[in-house]
């Protein structure tokens, strides 16, 4: 797909009023630092639509993409950040929840866990939580050029196990710097939007 336009249309705080929209919404969901907000940018092709930091948990606020005049992609908090008080990360989470509940064009979860290390108490409860309430979430695994070819298949089938993924949930190895996994994620969010590809028949 061809991003032809790409523009934050809406931001959401603690005690903002969620959009009522009528596209279909495809968000991100990761413990902070996990690279959330470089894997959107790289997807549209821009580099800062979505803000990136060298200080993780600078994504406070749900932040409504719109592309192509088409769908949105929701950029949600980041959760895990040690240096914010247990009262803020608890806003968060109830600011995540709410969207996660409320929203009526909400297509897909992409759920992103660091391929480098085990799942964290926090993705293993947003996965949970995300089964328990009716979606099935697509896991991105991160930063996959952080570790050794041979490691990859052992580190997916090591998250896999941890987050009690069910047998038909997609897992995609990413990576920013060689665009690994980029044409499945897309892949992804065209089937949603489009219905699947048709084989194509030999000749």
């Amino acid at each position: 797909m061809i991003i032809k336009s790409a523009e934050l249309e809406t931001v959401c705080g603690i005690t903002s009023k969620l959009p009522d929209n009528f596209r279909p919404e495809f968000a991100f969901a990761g413990r902070s630092n996990v690279g959330k907000s470089s894997l959107i940018n790289k997807i549209v092709n821009r580099k800062a639509l979505a803000r990136t930091s060298s200080q993780p948990g600078k994504t406070q606020t749900i932040n409504f993409f719109l592309l192509n005049n088409e769908f949105y992609f929701v950029d949600l908090p980041g959760y895990g950040y040690a240096k914010v008080s247990k009262e803020v990360s608890a806003k968060w989470g109830k600011m995540i929840e709410r969207y996660l509940v409320t929203s009526k064009q909400l297509k897909i979860i992409f759920l992103l866990v660091d391929i480098r290390h085990e799942p964290s108490a926090g993705d293993k409860q947003m996965h949970e939580w995300v089964v328990a309430n009716g979606f099935r979430p697509v896991v991105i695994v991160t930063k996959a050029d952080k570790i050794n070819r041979s490691q990859v298949a052992k580190q997916l089938a090591m998250i896999r196990k941890e987050l009690k993924m069910k047998p038909d949930e997609r897992i995609i190895p990413w990576s920013k710097e060689t665009a690994q996994g980029f044409d499945e994620v897309w892949k992804v969010m065209e089937e949603e939007l489009y219905g699947p590809v048709p084989e194509t028949e030999e000749q």
